[in-house]
């Protein structure tokens, strides 16, 4: 079948060039739709899209519009990459906290910078998701934003909407672990559940073989060695007998009381430990370098359409469902008994089999107490800043910043909420009410 692919946020020109470059690669025929508020980003979105088309001589017909209700109609896939407020919003929420003692290695998914982000992304996509109803009730829908929990237990909360949340780091983290254990190839198998960005791997399987005594033979001299960026993540195998995706950057966030003023083995986090910085300045790069590109300043490169091993598995998901051929994907969906022990519609990351029916989880035994005991009070603050951001509350969101811990008194808590909003207020108009 023809594909009507709308991406909504193709500002983010990185993800535009990987999923065009996928549709031309794999020859999907059909027409992708892109979409952003932003005027600027989208005619740097388009005008490398149709750069790319054109090399390639594809087929793939290409629609451009800062009206999403425009392009919607009819749209077989809507894929959501945004990022209300864009890096400079995103700044803000990592800067403001610095004042206050509190270091972000991201800042995107928990801790201040993930709550407060929470706040711009889940309103805008809840309106976003209404549409989709309205306009493309049949749509395949995802959604790539973060913080990932929170984003799509605000769209299913608010709306009802089907919102399948990805993200390439469960997949990513599974390669990490075969290279510590020294597999070149293929064979690995595993079950990994959890919260997005601190999903763990509870099953590890070499054809077929329990391989979690191979990780714990690793484990020891990755610890010693202290150079691949996972020295926590490997501590917590230990303890807990499950490795944490996705590795320190994203995990410290969810334990912040072992990393006051962003001590981390002799590092500072988000300084000179996974720096922030550097992280901005990587993305003004990798957006200049996209606009040149656009607009004919620089060709493009013999590589443009990427490669296969670069790609998301947004394609792989749709054409799953198209075949109906029964892939495991890893995905994020409304707790429904895939695990046990953890809240009821609570939004969790983990296997998913993807058919003609669509994208159902499978049925998982219980998580260990010790590993949902570290998910559990997270998914309530997930509930409790949806309804912070849902409702335009300070009350709650300041609620939301005590339950994240990393905030050492009520006062401050208070005092970050506040300047966070002022900061923000041009992307919360639900708190100017």
């Amino acid at each position: 079948m023809e594909e009507r692919i709308v991406l909504v946020g193709a500002g983010s020109a990185m993800f535009t060039r990987g999923l065009v470059g996928d549709l031309i690669r794999r020859g999907v025929p059909g027409e992708v739709a892109l979409v952003d508020t932003d005027p600027d980003a989208l005619a740097v979105a388009e005008g490398l899209t149709r750069r790319m088309i054109e090399k390639a001589r594809s087929a793939l017909r290409l629609r451009a519009s800062t009206d999403r209700r425009a392009v919607l109609g009819g749209a077989t896939a809507v894929i959501c990459t945004v990022g209300v407020g864009g890096r400079r919003a995103w700044e803000q929420d990592v800067f403001i906290p610095r004042k206050y003692g509190i270091f972000q290695p991201v800042g995107d998914t928990v801790m201040p910078g993930g709550t407060s982000r929470a706040l711009r992304m889940i309103p805008a996509m809840v309106a976003i998701a209404r549409d989709v109803l309205d306009l493309a009730p049949t749509a395949l829908f995802f959604n790539y934003g973060n913080p990932m929990a929170a984003v799509c237990r605000g769209i299913r909360k608010a709306t009802g909407a089907p919102v399948v949340g990805l993200c390439h780091g469960v997949p990513h983290v599974a390669g990490f672990l075969a290279r510590a254990m020294g597999l070149d190839g293929g064979g690995l198998t595993y079950t990994a559940v959890g919260m997005n960005h601190l999903t763990w791997f509870t099953e590890l399987r070499i054809n077929g073989r329990d391989a979690l005594p191979r990780l714990r033979q690793a484990a020891g001299k990755r610890i010693a060695e202290a150079k691949d960026g996972a020295t926590f993540s490997w501590r917590l195998f230990e303890l807990f007998g499950a490795f944490p995706a996705v590795l320190d950057r994203h995990v410290t966030e969810f334990f912040p009381q072992f990393f006051r003023s962003g001590q981390y083995f002799g590092k500072t986090l988000g300084v000179d430990a996974f720096s922030f910085e550097e992280c901005i300045a990587w993305g003004d790069k990798a957006y200049a370098q996209m606009r040149d590109i656009a607009m004919g300043h620089t060709p493009l490169g013999e590589d443009f359409l990427g490669s296969a091993d670069e790609s998301e598995k947004v394609l792989d998901i749709v054409q799953s469902v198209r075949r109906d051929e029964g892939a495991i994907y890893s995905v994020n969906l409304p707790n429904r008994g895939q695990a046990p022990n953890l809240p009821e519609d609570a939004v969790v990351e983990s296997p998913a089999v993807v058919d003609g029916s669509g994208v159902r989880p499978l049925m998982l035994p219980p998580l260990a107490p010790g590993v949902a005991g570290t998910l559990a009070t997270r998914l309530l603050w997930v509930d409790t800043v949806v309804d912070a951001a849902l409702e335009g509350s300070r009350g709650k969101f300041v609620q939301a910043l005590i339950l994240d811990g990393a905030c050492d008194s009520l006062q401050a808590a208070e005092r970050l909420a506040d300047d966070l909003l002022a900061a923000q207020a041009a992307h919360l108009p639900q708190f100017s009410t």
